[in-house]
C-alpha cells in the first residue's frame, strides 16, 4: 500500500483554516475522462469502470475532495490483543444513480483466514465504519452493517471507509488473508419490499423516534422546542434519503438484488493481508491513561435523572464501551473554582458492581470520590472514611487515586487541595492524590519566574500530593525542561510525574484537535513515552455543548479549539443506534497507546536508550515540533520491533 503523499501530477492543498491538512477542497477529479455515455446499468459494467478505489493508512485525513491513488493490496502487522486499522477511499468516476446521488455501492467483507484454518471473523474481529465529516473535517466513524453494507456515493466526492481488525489475545500467530468486495449496484436494488423484518422494524423505529422527540413539547421552553424540532427534522431527513425508503417510491419500481455470480464477475476486489505475531499486548495497559466523562452531559442529553436506574445504566454503557480503547475512564462534574468530583465507579464501594468495575484488568487506574456520588444517609466525613477502609482491603487499591482539583491557581485553591488531602491521608496514609497544574499560586509566587514557580509546586504541595500532573503546554518545545520537573520529585517516596493536554498545546504540537494531522494525534503518546511520564490525563471525552435530546446536533464548546474535550459522539446523532460513535482521534489515541507497548517491549530487550534511538532512527518522533507527517516511518518502527523481538 502506498503510504506516501500524493499521486503524480496531483497537488492536494490542506484544509483551509484548519491545522494539519490531509484533505483538499474545490478541486476537480482530473482523472481519465471515460467513454461511458447514456444510461449506465451497473449490472452490466465492471465496478472498476465506475469508481476509483484506493487504500490509505489510519493516519490519513481522507476528505471529500481527495484525489485517487493507485490501488494496492493492504498489508498490516498486528500483535495479539491489538487493533489495527486502515482506510478504503471510494470516488465515483461517473453517475449511475438518481436524485443527486452518483450511485450506490455494495461493500462486502470476508473473514480473514490463515493457511492453518484459523479465522478472524467479520463482525467479531473485523469492523467496518464510514468516515463522516464534522465541521467539514473527517472525524466520526459511523458503524456499517456486516458482512454486507450499502453506501451512497455523491458526484465529485470521495467517501472513506474505516476498517478495524481486533486480534484476540489467544489468536494463533500467522498470515491471514481476506478481501473486501466493492460492487456498484442499481439504486433501487434494495427496495422496501425486499427488506427483512429487522430492517423494516428499523425504519419503523426511526419514524416512531421522530414522534417521541416532538410529542412532549407542550409547555417546554422555546429553545428546547426548537432543538427537538431540529432533531426530528434531521431524523426524518435520514429516513427519507435512505436508499431503502426513497427507492421504494422511485419511478422505476423495485428490482431484485444482484445475484452472487454477477457480483463476483463485476466486483472490485481489495486484498487484505494481516501478519499476526506472537507478542500479546498486556491486558492491563502499561501506561495509566485516565479520561474524564461528564456525567452531567449524559444526564442532559439522554434525559436520565441522577441516581436513577436509567442513570446507572447510561454510565455503565459509556464506561464499558471506552475500556476497549485502553483508557481508564472516570466520571466527573465541576464545582465552583474548578473543584472537581471524580469517580470511576458510580456504585458505592460495598455494592457488588464496585468490585466488578475496579477489578477489571483493563482498568489501569481508578478515581475514588472524595464525597458521595449519590446522596445517602451517611455524613460526608463518615462516607469518606468507610469507603477508604473498604477499598484498602482490596488488591485493586494500588490502582486508586483521588483527583480533587483541576488546575489550582491561587493560594486558597492550593490550600483546599492540601486540606482535603490531609483528611484522606488521615484514613489512608498510602492514598495517592493527583493534582493537575500549569502554574504555582499566582498570589504567592514560589520563585522569581513563572516557570521556576511551576517547577517548585511539588515542594509546595508535599507531602499532600503524590501524582504531579503537569500541562504539556508549559513545556512548549523545550523537552530539556523535563529534567527540571523530574529533579524536584521523590520517586522513592511514591511520587509520580504525569502529563496532560487541555486546549493547548496547539499546532504543530501533538494534541487531539479536529483537523490536526493523523500523526499529530498519534504523537501525543510518542511524546509521553519519550519524556518519561508514568501516566496521562485528559479532562473530557464527551464535553460538547449542552443538549436535551440524544439526537441533537453536536456543538463544540465555545472558546475551545474544535474537538477539544470531545473524542466520541452519541450514536443517535447518526442513526437509531444507541451505541457511542468513535472519532478518528480516539482511534489514533488507541494506536498511540499500542505504540507505547511496542516501545516498552523493545526497551525491555535492548534498554530504554536504544528504544529512544529507534524512535528517532526510524524518523517517527524527535520532539513536539519534529515528528513524521507520513505513515511509512510508523510501519518501519513497528516492523523493526517485530523483527527484533519476535520469538
Amino acid at each position: 500500500m502506498d503510504n506516501s503523499g500524493n499521486p503524480q501530477d496531483v497537488t492536494v492543498p490542506p484544509v483551509e483554516g484548519v491545522a494539519g491538512g490531509g484533505t483538499a477542497y474545490g478541486w476537480n477529479d482530473g482523472h481519465g475522462l471515460n467513454n461511458l455515455k447514456g444510461l449506465i446499468d451497473p449490472t452490466e459494467i465492471p465496478t472498476p469502470d465506475l469508481v476509483h478505489v484506493w487504500c490509505m493508512p489510519s493516519t490519513a485525513n481522507v476528505g471529500p475532495q481527495d484525489m485517487p491513488r493507485n490501488l494496492e493490496p493492504i498489508n498490516l502487522l498486528a500483535a495479539r490483543n491489538e487493533r489495527e486499522s486502515v482506510q478504503i477511499a471510494i470516488r465515483p468516476k461517473v453517475s449511475w444513480g438518481g436524485s443527486g446521488v452518483a450511485g450506490t455501492v455494495q461493500v462486502q467483507c470476508t473473514d480473514l483466514c490463515s493457511t492453518s484454518g484459523d479465522r478472524l471473523v467479520v463482525g467479531q474481529s473485523l469492523m467496518l465504519r464510514r468516515v463522516v465529516p464534522i465541521l467539514g473535517v473527517p472525524d466520526a466513524l459511523v458503524p456499517l452493517d456486516l458482512p454486507v453494507s450499502q453506501i451512497n456515493l455523491f458526484p465529485g466526492e470521495t467517501t472513506a471507509l474505516w476498517i478495524s481488525i481486533d486480534v484476540p489475545s489467544a489468536q494463533a500467530p500467522g498470515q491471514y488473508e481476506g478481501e473486501i468486495l466493492i460492487t456498484a449496484i442499481k439504486d433501487d436494488a434494495e427496495s422496501i419490499q425486499s427488506l427483512n423484518k429487522v430492517e423494516k422494524h428499523q425504519l419503523y423505529r426511526e419514524l416512531r423516534d421522530c414522534l417521541d422527540i416532538v410529542d412532549p413539547i407542550e409547555g417546554k421552553p422555546l429553545d428546547e422546542v426548537v432543538e427537538r424540532v431540529k432533531s426530528a427534522t434531521a431524523s426524518l431527513r435520514r429516513v427519507l434519503l435512505s436508499p431503502s425508503f426513497s427507492e421504494f417510491f422511485s419511478d422505476n419500481g423495485p428490482a431484485d438484488i444482484m445475484d452472487e455470480d454477477a457480483i463476483s464477475t463485476l466486483s472490485l476486489r481489495v486484498k487484505l493481508n494481516l501478519t499476526v505475531w506472537e507478542f500479546v499486548l498486556p491486558e492491563t495497559p502499561s501506561l495509566p491513561a485516565v479520561f474524564g466523562i461528564s456525567d452531567t452531559v449524559i444526564e442532559d442529553r439522554f434525559g436520565v435523572q441522577h441516581g436513577t436506574p436509567e442513570w446507572y445504566e447510561a454510565l455503565d454503557q459509556h464506561f464499558k464501551w471506552l475500556l476497549q480503547y485502553r483508557i481508564s475512564p472516570y466520571f466527573c462534574r465541576w464545582a465552583d473554582g474548578m473543584r472537581v468530583l471524580t469517580y470511576t465507579c458510580p456504585w458505592p464501594v460495598d455494592h457488588p458492581k464496585s468490585d466488578e468495575y475496579l477489578s477489571d484488568p483493563r482498568l489501569a487506574a481508578y478515581a475514588v470520590p472524595y464525597t458521595q456520588v449519590v446522596s445517602g444517609n451517611d455524613a460526608a466525613k463518615d462516607y469518606l472514611q468507610k469507603q477508604v477502609e473498604i477499598l484498602r482491603t482490596k488488591t485493586h487499591w494500588r490502582k486508586a487515586y483521588f483527583y480533587l482539583w483541576d488546575e489550582p491557581l491561587n493560594l486558597e485553591q492550593y490550600d483546599s487541595v492540601r486540606n482535603m488531602a490531609s483528611e484522606i491521608h488521615a484514613y489512608a496514609p498510602d492514598a495517592r492524590i493527583l493534582t493537575t497544574y500549569y502554574c504555582g499560586p499566582n498570589d504567592a509566587p514560589l520563585a522569581p519566574t513563572p516557570f521556576e514557580a511551576f517547577v517548585k509546586v511539588p515542594n509546595f504541595l508535599r507531602p499532600h500530593n503524590q501524582i504531579y500532573c503537569t500541562s504539556e503546554w508549559v513545556l512548549g518545545n523545550r523537552e530539556d525542561l523535563v529534567k527540571d520537573i523530574i529533579s524536584e520529585l521523590q520517586p522513592e517516596n511514591g511520587e509520580e510525574w504525569w502529563t496532560y493536554v487541555c486546549m493547548g498545546p496547539s499546532d504543530p504540537h501533538p494534541n487531539w484537535h479536529l483537523g490536526m494531522r493523523g500523526t499529530q494525534h498519534r504523537a501525543v503518546m510518542w511524546r509521553v513515552w519519550k519524556e518519561g511520564g508514568t501516566g496521562f490525563l485528559y479532562w473530557g471525552a464527551n464535553c460538547y455543548e449542552k443538549a436535551t435530546t440524544a439526537s441533537a446536533e453536536i456543538r463544540f464548546r465555545h472558546g475551545l479549539p474544535p474537538g477539544d474535550g470531545v473524542l466520541y459522539y452519541p450514536g443517535e446523532v447518526f442513526s437509531t443506534s444507541h451505541q457511542p460513535v468513535a472519532s478518528l482521534r480516539l482511534e489514533r489515541l488507541l494506536s498511540g497507546l499500542q505504540d507505547i507497548e511496542y516501545l516498552r517491549l523493545y526497551a525491555s530487550r535492548y534498554g530504554r536508550d536504544e528504544g529512544l534511538a529507534l524512535l528517532e532512527r526510524t524518523g517517527v518522533y524527535f520532539g513536539p515540533e519534529r515528528y513524521t507527517f507520513e505513515h511509512m516511518p510508523i510501519d518501519a518502527m513497528r516492523g523493526q520491533i517485530f523483527n527484533a523481538c519476535r520469538s
